[in-house]
């Protein structure tokens, strides 16, 4: 079983930064490719960053390009997503992700198995 908690979300003002993290225990992390999505009430949830299990590949949502970078660290079963000059739009319930028979990143939510439980992040304009 895999599990994945995230932590990190919190208040910030409009054109400030976060930095996300996940850790994750259980299997095999450094096989698994990793993603984040996030949810704002009342709307799908969306696909925002993932990273391949070497962490060599690495793809973004197009509304994020340019200043979110997600980032893993094999050693220590964590999967990281810097955001930065954050938006009121930005703001929603994040979630990472863990496509355990995946090695490449993919923006389908379908293909992961293993989602953590959310972290909120709230941007004030």
């Amino acid at each position: 079983q895999v599990h994945l908690v995230e932590s990190g979300g919190g208040v910030v003002q409009s054109g400030g930064s976060l930095r996300l993290s996940c850790a994750v225990s259980g299997g095999t992390f450094s096989s698994y490719a990793m993603g984040w999505f996030r949810q704002d009430p009342g709307k799908e949830r969306e696909f925002v960053a993932a990273i391949s299990w070497k962490g060599d590949f690495t793809i973004y949502a197009h509304s994020v390009k340019g200043r979110f970078t997600i980032s893993r660290d094999n050693a220590k079963k964590a999967v990281y997503l810097q955001m930065n000059s954050l938006r009121p739009e930005d703001a929603a319930i994040y979630y990472c992700a863990a496509d355990t028979y995946g090695v490449e990143a993919s923006e389908s939510d379908h293909d992961y198995e293993y989602w953590g439980q959310g972290t909120q992040v709230t941007v004030s304009s």
